[in-house]
């Protein structure tokens, strides 16, 4: 009988976390189009930590069940079929897709196509479709190597990143020609500043960021400005502003709509890495804080760009900033319980270097 291992953190202390294995089924016992899948590797990034903060909110505890008072944190990543009921997915086929930070999962396959199927299981419903679906990736190279790697680490974050750019776009940036960007030196920052930089001009984009991550954000070469967030007094206040909030700190926000004041027409938000943040921001000046809902985005272009529009147009996009900015990142791989708890508890503690990009399994 196989065991899968999965790692799981306590829901209302992120600091607390322990390992766990559970007996998965032998393959005459699987469900009607059950699948084992092994979990080959996957990575973790500080948007992982976003998932964590807002799993309850956004249902992300729902993807992967563990124990009463814990929850399984997502990620992106490969895995490989070992047992299959279906006759039309064979052992050894590689899939791409959201994985539980564990050595195993059981899917439910449903929708299966040549490209890819869906986890039909009950309990993953309650989410956007593209958390349920899994690429068939066996021999495709854009998934192998280094290039996999880039997948992972990078593709959910830049759809994010691609689908706010193309709402401020949308919203001809507000009036504003200065987009500020806080957590500069995040991926999901950093692809939304190249997407900005490179076909958005003359919109200006300016990063906010740690005096200790300034040195690497300006290498990116992405950003007309780099400001840390001690000097943000000494931003020039004139002209209209966007704001897009990449770490949901409550009192950075609060200090730049106070330093704006009206000339703020946008201040979205985004992410949520600072676990302080706070919804009290109905006095601030300004344009009223709001969060950006990816889904709507894509809905909304997916209507309106008809089938293949959105792929098309990520696609076209997506080959120019991995080899752009890929080479800027270093990766760094783990493997087993040790190196995936000191990943989790680094990145959630502030202390992995905007640099290093960290690829995981938890097999030994």
């Amino acid at each position: 009988m196989t065991t899968c291992t999965q790692f799981i953190v306590a829901r209302d202390d992120l600091q607390q976390s322990e390992f766990v294995d559970i007996a998965l089924p032998a393959a005459d016992a699987l469900p009607a189009d059950g699948l084992v899948v092994r979990v080959d590797r996957f990575a973790f990034t500080a948007n992982n930590i976003t998932y964590a903060l807002l799993g309850d909110q956004l249902k992300y505890w729902d993807l992967f069940p563990a124990p009463q008072g814990f929850g399984n944190i997502p990620v992106w990543g490969f895995g490989e079929v070992i047992e299959s009921r279906r006759p039309d997915i064979a052992t050894g086929e590689i899939l791409f897709g959201y994985f539980p930070m564990a050595t195993h999962l059981l899917i439910e396959a449903a929708d299966v196509k040549k490209t890819g199927l869906r986890d039909g299981a009950a309990h993953r419903q309650g989410v956007s479709p593209v958390y349920n679906t899994y690429s068939r990736v066996s021999g495709d190279p854009a998934f192998a190597g280094l290039q996999g790697d880039y997948q992972a680490l990078l593709r959910p974050l830049f759809m994010l990143s691609f689908l706010v750019d193309d709402f401020l776009a949308d919203q001809d940036f507000f009036g504003a020609r200065s987009v500020i960007l806080s957590s500069a030196s995040s991926k999901t920052a950093f692809g939304l500043a190249w997407l900005l930089h490179t076909h958005r001009k003359p919109v200006r984009v300016i990063g906010l960021t740690s005096g200790n991550n300034a040195e690497f954000v300006r290498s990116l070469g992405c950003y007309d400005e780099v400001v840390t967030y001690d000097r943000i007094a000494d931003m020039s206040a004139d002209g209209p502003v966007a704001f897009v909030d990449m770490a949901g700190d409550a009192a950075l926000r609060a200090t730049l709509h106070r330093h704006f004041g009206d000339r703020m027409v946008y201040s979205g938000r985004v992410g949520l890495t600072h676990q302080d943040a706070s919804p009290g921001d109905k006095a601030l000046p300004g344009a009223a804080p709001t969060w950006f809902f990816a889904p709507d985005q894509l809905r909304k272009r997916a209507k309106e760009w008809g089938p293949g529009g959105i792929d098309q147009r990520f696609g076209a996009l997506w080959a120019g900033f991995t080899e752009s900015m890929g080479p800027k990142l270093d990766i760094v791989t783990g493997r087993g319980t040790a190196a995936v708890k000191q990943v989790y508890l680094d990145t959630l503690n502030g202390r992995v270097k905007p640099r290093q990009a960290h690829m995981l399994s938890l097999a030994e």
